[in-house]
């Protein structure tokens, strides 16, 4: 299941194309669950890329320096020693 959250996002549709409308203060956030499947691969010469596909087809790619990616690990590493989730 995917969610989105857009706000202040407005668009205008004219003759097939779509366009910003008001200003640019628009932010949004996007929510993937009952993940299916998940991956890591490399993206351009200096980043990462997450991808997670629901079985609806939904994706959501993630692209991310290798400090983050590294950071995540290890918050996955300690959620594994400390968190029942893992038991």
């Amino acid at each position: 299941m995917l969610t989105l959250q857009l706000d202040e996002f407005m668009l205008e549709l004219k003759e097939g194309s779509l366009k910003n409308v008001g200003p640019t203060n628009k932010s949004g956030s996007a929510k993937l669950f009952d993940v299916e499947s998940a991956e890591a691969r490399e993206f351009g010469d200096k980043r990462v890329k997450l991808v997670f596909e629901d079985g609806e087809g939904n994706e959501v790619q993630v692209a991310l320096f290798p400090e983050d990616v590294r950071s995540i690990a290890s918050d996955i590493e300690t959620l594994e020693d400390d968190s029942p989730v893992f038991e």
